[in-house]
């Protein structure tokens, strides 16, 4: 059984490549099919170094890294993520972003993902925010690289009192597996009041 640590510092720092090979290595799978680099999940994750609301919370078994959620302030995270937020009303300095929870599959369903938004939402909350976002691809229901029996996570992110946001929606670039090149993608903002 793995256990959670909120890491900072030396920690976090100690921690990024890791965590950038978990990204690489989650994100291959449906319904993300992530085709990345250890040059740019690097250069990615350098901003939780210097945000000082930023958060990462690892997953340990033992002194492996087996999984990791992270965190910022939504205003410190790609323009990208923050551009869909123009009309909602709700103000960027009130939202954190939840970005990315990515866990090997031998430690799903152990609760993981709970301490992994418990812990966010928490420190969300420290920083004074009063909302909670993350982000989900939007694949096609009939794309042809749609595992059989595949079940989503909407069921365990509602029950964490989360909701599809309307019109929320970003546009991300990156490069599938088996692609030459990069391809836009959509991603539905959730949220939540904390």
């Amino acid at each position: 059984m793995a256990e959670t640590r909120v890491l900072t510092g030396a920690a976090l720092d100690a921690a990024l490549d890791d965590v950038a090979r978990l990204r690489i290595t989650v994100f291959r799978a449906w319904p993300y099919l992530y085709d990345g680099s250890l040059e740019y999940e690097r250069d990615y994750l350098a901003s939780y170094r210097t945000s000082p609301g930023a958060v990462v919370v690892g997953a340990f078994d033992g002194a492996r890294l087996v999984g990791a959620a992270t965190g910022t302030p939504l205003e410190d995270h790609a323009s990208d993520f923050a551009a869909p937020f123009a009309g909602t009303g709700l103000d960027l300095s009130d939202v954190f972003y939840c970005a990315e929870s990515v866990l090997l599959p031998d430690y799903r369903g152990q609760g993981l993902g709970h301490a992994f938004f418990d812990a966010r939402e928490g420190h969300a909350r420290d920083l004074g925010r009063s909302h909670s976002v993350f982000c989900s691809v939007i694949r096609p229901a009939d794309h042809p690289l749609r595992p059989a029996g595949y079940r989503p996570l909407d069921a365990f992110w509602r029950g964490r009192g989360y909701a599809p946001l309307p019109g929320v929606i970003a546009r991300f670039h990156w490069t599938d597996l088996g692609e030459s090149g990069e391809t836009e993608k959509p991603l539905q903002f959730w949220g939540r009041k904390l």
